[in-house]
């Protein structure tokens, strides 16, 4: 009889022992259960984040794409108007863009017609360094229309036409004239050159003498 209760009391000593162990375990289980759940439910909103995220960075880059689009336009239309006005109506620029490593890259061309031939080069490379002279020109007007940072500062200038020929220097003064009405911004300009000199409202000659510079004020009309 005394071996029955010994075994007994073995038995629930052995039951105690398996309910704590149980109930430890279960404890466990619910509390990584839990955890997991959790953890689930973040994987859930970051995936959530990310969507929107992708998004976020799609609309930014249509939008971006968009802008430069815009701005692209902006510029091929005002230097081509700048290079028909000194050069002719057979001239185009054009603006190609890429992005090169995740960076956008821009390179500038000039379509020059001829009858039904259509000739693309690079400035460098089209009619001489007067192109070149042209083109820099009106890109900086360009840039400086386009910018919200320089709003009605002068346009300042130098040598703007140092390599175009005598034949299209009138129509760089004339074009530089029209710009400073059109965009209503004073034009401060250093130049050697007599036909961009005698478009000033106001010139100034700059002459050494002696090794001293001696500054005269000229009349609008005055050779300098």
């Amino acid at each position: 009889m005394q071996g029955m209760e010994e075994l007994i009391e073995r038995i629930e000593s052995g039951t105690q022992k398996l309910i704590l162990d149980y109930t430890a375990r279960k404890s466990i289980k619910d509390s990584l259960e839990e955890e997991k759940a959790n953890k689930i439910k973040q994987l859930e909103r970051l995936k959530e984040e990310i969507d929107l995220l992708e998004k976020v960075r799609i609309l930014l880059q249509k939008t971006s794409d968009y802008a430069r689009e815009q701005a692209k336009q902006q510029i091929e239309m005002l230097v081509t108007r700048c290079l028909q006005f000194i050069f002719g109506e057979n001239i185009e620029f054009k603006i190609e863009l890429s992005e090169v490593r995740g960076r956008p890259e821009a390179e500038f061309y000039v379509v020059s017609s001829y009858g039904d031939t259509r000739v693309i080069t690079k400035p460098q490379d089209a009619r001489g360094g007067g192109i070149v002279d042209v083109i820099s020109l009106a890109l900086r007007i360009a840039i400086i229309q386009c910018s919200n940072t320089y709003v009605n500062g002068p346009i300042i200038l130098d040598e703007p036409a140092k390599h175009v020929s005598s034949e299209y220097i009138a129509n760089v003064a004339y074009f530089l004239k029209q710009i400073s009405k059109v965009f209503k911004r004073q034009i401060i300009m250093v130049t050697h050159n007599q036909f961009l000199s005698e478009i000033a409202d106001l010139a100034y000659k700059v002459e050494l003498k002696d090794g001293e510079s001696v500054v005269t004020i000229c009349s609008a009309n005055e050779n300098v």
